[in-house]
């Protein structure tokens, strides 16, 4: 990958994804207290594009055609359930249930420049396991936002997070965190776990997605007939949860917060 390639954020575009972020994290935060049981997915798709537009920003993954998709992202979120990974796509006839582990991935656009976000809801009572799951997928991305300083490489970001996962949980490896801002995927990648390649250094005015995919199984994911959803190989459970962050000499700053 080509240092060159990247596109690092200027004053200007850093002031408008801080108040996309400070948008997007307030509208996730409401959308989370929608996700009950008996509400269908398509329902909550709904819900967030209407606060999305009213408040004068654009639902970015709507229509979104990311490389190699055969037709346009349907939805203005992602939504994926249980064993589903990622990319999951909203429907009437997904209904919310006790015990389900509800991803949301979203992105908005906000003065044509673009945030993305992602949370694991709970739905009433889990269980130990699962609890755990969650909370290691957090500090997992919270270790990977620490590392995104100005001077570190790519890998220091994927060998943070791998670190806190450990061992015992499946990191899926297919897909990764990624640059966002212009667009909803720019160069670099960033993998959750060190592939063995240093990657590319890191400068201040980068604008990274840190979103780390933890599996209670295997690491094996597999892409559904929708072309979008992935999903365990094993049918075991799959936590998800994503900020996009600024790089600074000092670390990370969290804009989606």
């Amino acid at each position: 990958m080509s240092q060159s390639k990247i596109k690092l954020k200027g004053e200007e575009d850093i002031k408008n994804l801080r108040e996309g972020g400070k948008r997007l994290a307030n509208i996730m935060r409401e959308l989370s207290e929608h996700v009950k049981v008996g509400i269908s997915t398509d329902e909550l798709d709904t819900i967030y594009n209407k606060m999305v537009i009213e408040g004068g920003d654009t639902p970015s993954l709507l229509n979104y055609q990311p490389y190699g998709a055969e037709y346009p992202f349907p939805a203005s979120i992602c939504i994926s359930l249980n064993d589903e990974i990622v990319h999951g796509i909203p429907s009437r006839d997904v209904i919310i249930k006790e015990g389900d582990l509800v991803k949301i991935d979203s992105c908005l656009t906000h003065n044509g420049l673009i945030v993305d976000h992602a949370m694991t809801v709970p739905v009433g009572e889990i269980s130990k396991e699962e609890k755990e799951l969650l909370e290691v997928t957090k500090r997992a991305r919270t270790a990977g936002i620490k590392a995104a300083k100005a001077g570190n490489y790519i890998s220091d970001i994927s060998k943070a997070i791998e670190k806190e996962i450990g061992k015992g949980y499946g990191i899926v490896k297919i897909l990764s965190g990624h640059g966002v801002g212009y667009k909803v995927h720019e160069e670099p990648y960033v993998p959750n776990y060190y592939d063995g390649v240093r990657g590319v250094r890191l400068e201040e005015g980068l604008v990274i997605a840190i979103e780390p995919m933890v599996n209670l199984g295997t690491d094996d994911a597999e892409l559904c007939a929708d072309g979008y959803t992935f999903v365990t190989a094993d049918g075991e459970k799959s936590a998800h949860f994503e900020h996009t962050v600024l790089v600074t000499k000092n670390g990370g700053e969290i804009l989606t917060q």
